[in-house]
């Protein structure tokens, strides 16, 4: 897991899609396969709820660097992003994973970052939930994917399938993000990367399903949600 992913991820998705439970899952397990220097970056400034920078004492309690808004307070639904952004895009012993808001306004503030992420060096993987009306067909997937990639300037490079219902995922729901996602990747000439899905049905996915797989931990809701 990981090895063959590039220094900077870049996680887009569209809202509802799980990107941020899946971005805060991955950092998690990627401080735990590494030596390095971990640190993640929270992007959405369109979204009030679940960013990830409401697990920030968490996360830095693993050793994880957050990057957040420069305006303190969960809740607030500011466009306010810290300059620090930056740093672990220009310092190299950073493994560093960035959570970016779900629409184009969302890439629009990745965009101003382009000029420090350097081809080669990054990847940007595309979080989809094909029971989603937005990206539940092809060719809403690639309208999704054009839309970012035009407004970032930055190059979708794997597809994650995180096909979900919350705690009523079964494994028909994976099973039907899988077969989306064939479609696109053989059409797009993107891999899939990955396919998330929580722990017990993460161990009943079965080999033919394409991507590795990361079993998810419900990190961004309470056990009531």
């Amino acid at each position: 897991m990981f090895i063959n992913d590039k220094r900077i991820r870049i996680i887009i998705g569209h809202y509802g899609s799980g990107k941020t439970e899946f971005s805060v899952n991955y950092a998690m397990k990627l401080k735990q396969a590494t030596a390095s220097k971990v640190a993640i970056a929270d992007l959405d400034i369109v979204n009030v709820y679940f960013r990830s920078r409401e697990k920030q004492v968490m996360l830095e309690e693993q050793g994880i660097k957050v990057i957040a808004s420069s305006i303190a307070g969960n809740a607030l639904d500011l466009p306010a992003v810290a300059a620090d952004i930056i740093t672990p895009l220009e310092d190299k012993s950073y493994e560093y994973v960035i959570d970016v808001g779900g629409d184009s306004v969302g890439a629009r503030v990745l965009g101003r970052f382009k000029n420090y992420i350097e081809d080669g060096d990054y990847d940007m993987f595309m979080v989809v939930k094909a029971n989603r009306e937005q990206t539940m067909d092809l060719e809403g997937s690639k309208r999704h994917k054009e839309t970012i990639e035009a407004t970032s300037r930055l190059k979708v490079t794997g597809f994650i399938n995180n096909t979900h219902l919350i705690r009523e995922t079964t494994l028909e729901d994976v099973l039907k993000g899988d077969k989306l996602l064939k479609e696109a990747s053989k059409e797009l000439g993107i891999p899939i990367r990955y396919v998330s899905a929580m722990s017990h049905i993460a161990s009943q996915i079965p080999d033919e399903v394409s991507g590795e797989i990361l079993a998810l931990d419900l990190i961004m809701r309470d056990q009531w949600m």
